[in-house]
């Protein structure tokens, strides 16, 4: 697994599996926040199953399936009510963990700095300069 934590409370990682599951919980995390619509490519393991692992492992789990590249204002709203809602630490996933990135960045503009924003994404090793440059000349 690779976990890019963001901050203490949210971290973001490429697909997950069942199996990863376990993994999570022992990492000390409460939540799992699922960014990927099921079958955006074949063999992508399907939310359901994570969903019962998570359960069985006594954790929260919520999905807010975002196609990349289709973020819209009500997709920011959920993500955003999901990451205040749920227990954390939060691990939310996609399939590289980008997607999940950016939707963080999104909603944490206009409460953290942006430089802040930049540096721990990239920190991460994702770049949401050119969002959140986009966001400000707004």
């Amino acid at each position: 697994m690779d976990i890019r934590p963001l901050t203490q409370e949210f971290a973001v990682s490429p697909q997950i599996d069942a199996a990863h599951v376990r993994e999570v919980a022992g990492a000390g995390f409460q939540s799992i926040l699922c960014n990927r619509p099921n079958d955006e490519e074949p063999g992508q393991p399907e939310f359901e199953a994570i969903k019962q692992a998570a359960e069985a492992e006594g954790l929260e789990v919520c999905s807010v399936p975002i196609t990349s590249g289709m973020i819209t204002p009500d997709a920011l709203a959920e993500f955003d009510k999901a990451l205040q809602d749920l227990p954390k630490p939060i691990l939310a996933y996609c399939r590289s963990g980008t997607r999940c990135t950016m939707l963080w960045a999104a909603v944490e503009h206009g409460r953290r700095a942006d430089e802040e924003i930049i540096e721990r994404a990239a920190k991460a090793g994702y770049d949401v300069a050119p969002l959140v440059q986009q966001m400000k000349a707004r």
